[in-house]
């Protein structure tokens, strides 16, 4: 087991034995997550939302993760999903968009795994419901994994004598009774089990501990409650945090580039997907078809490059940021949201930008103290110093 997990792993396990699960219903229930003591990793999160069809178990979890890391599950035996969420990246690639088999690039940052489980949908634009939807994608998309379908996994799988074993004691299912539904339910498993709170923030605002921030945190959360706005979206609630409304908002990043050109595409597009065209494919594969954001999954213009808000904890883990990772460090985000929306200040706001995006007016040292803020909302046991985001020609998406 990874050392970077066992914190989180745990935590799992003992909401494990903690949770009641409904046999008659596939209503999602809560898995408390809460742990003893000052040092709890959990601190400041709310129950662990667990599908009652598919409850946590330490099988199942450690099944789920080595999934996760095989790259036999790619056309070219070298990409897994931990190819573009990397534990020791803080769950992303620290790419501006991931790389596929044979270096092929898709048009998406990869979002963190981190608290995905918390999220009302996944991926930038919330096309799957769930983790269990969204671990199925990747390997069938033509820029990542690049398989034609999921039988080659479902053969590695039926074959394998560990695999075996383990999905017999999981599900008790195995030959042509294992299918992917199972492989998903492992691995979405695994996703739930990475969760972490006992951020310097979450000590402070719900232990009360004044000192765990230093003096310019504390101005740049006042500059996050206030002038700056982030809480509209990045949401604080009194008992939790998850510093996202799981909502889609516009706030002016890629738009500008198809805006123009939105009067033909999106009614396009709309066409293609009538004519049985596959979204996953078509987002991932064109970079102006990925712009459209939301609305390439609502098919309602009031979507047109509205992506969803991601958390803020562990962001500094997570650059370069965006669903396009065309911004490359924090304060760059935050310069662009007191622009109006807009990178560089002074462009042109686009037609379809979310009506709480406007200027904010910060200071440059407004600016330093929201950054540092930030940073204070880094998980303890992911803690460490924040990377330099990779340039595209360095390295792996479904996002």
């Amino acid at each position: 087991m990874r050392p970077l997990l066992l914190i989180t792993l745990s935590a799992a396990v003992l909401s494990c034995s903690q949770a009641v699960y409904s046999q008659q219903s596939s209503a999602a229930v809560a898995t408390p997550a809460t742990n003893a003591g000052d040092s709890n990793p959990l601190l400041g999160l709310p129950p662990v939302p667990v599908p009652a069809n598919n409850p946590q178990t330490p099988a199942k979890i450690a099944l789920g993760d080595k999934l996760f890391h095989d790259k036999r599950f790619s056309i070219d035996g070298t990409i897994s999903c931990s190819s573009c969420h990397d534990g020791d990246k803080g769950f992303t690639d620290n790419l501006p968009v991931s790389i596929g088999h044979h270096g092929l690039r898709g048009t998406r940052n990869a979002p963190t795994v981190i608290n995905a489980a918390f999220y009302k949908s996944q991926f930038w634009d919330g096309r799957e419901p769930d983790l269990e939807g969204q671990s199925k994608g990747p390997f069938v998309n033509p820029v990542e994994a690049g398989l034609a379908n999921h039988e080659p996994i479902l053969q590695i799988v039926r074959s394998d004598p560990e695999y075996q074993a383990a999905f017999k004691q999981v599900f008790n299912a195995g030959g042509e009774q294992l299918s992917m539904d199972h492989v998903s339910k492992a691995i979405a498993s695994f996703e739930r089990s990475i969760v972490a709170g006992n951020s310097a923030f979450d000590r402070f605002y719900f232990k009360g501990d004044k000192s765990a921030l230093t003096e310019q945190q504390h101005r740049g959360f006042q500059v996050f409650l206030a002038q700056g706005r982030c809480v509209s979206c990045h949401s604080i609630e009194q008992d939790h945090a998850l510093f996202s409304d799981s909502r889609f908002h516009n706030i002016g990043v890629g738009i500008n580039a198809i805006q123009g050109d939105v009067p033909r595409l999106a009614p396009a597009f709309l066409e293609a997907k009538a004519k049985g065209g596959d979204v996953d494919k078509m987002v991932l594969t064109d970079k102006k078809s990925s712009e459209l954001g939301r609305f390439a999954v609502t098919d309602g213009f009031n979507d047109l490059g509205a992506f969803k808000t991601p958390t803020l904890r562990n962001i500094a883990l997570t650059a370069p940021y965006m669903h396009d990772g065309s911004l490359k460090t924090l304060k760059e985000v935050v310069i662009h949201y007191n622009n109006g929306g807009v990178t560089p200040a002074n462009a042109q706001v686009n037609a379809f930008l979310s009506g709480g995006i406007r200027p904010l007016n910060l200071s440059d040292a407004q600016i330093d103290d929201l950054v540092a803020f930030m940073d204070a909302l880094t998980s303890e046991q992911f803690a460490k110093p924040r990377p330099v985001a990779a340039t595209q020609g360095d390295h792996h998406e479904k996002h």
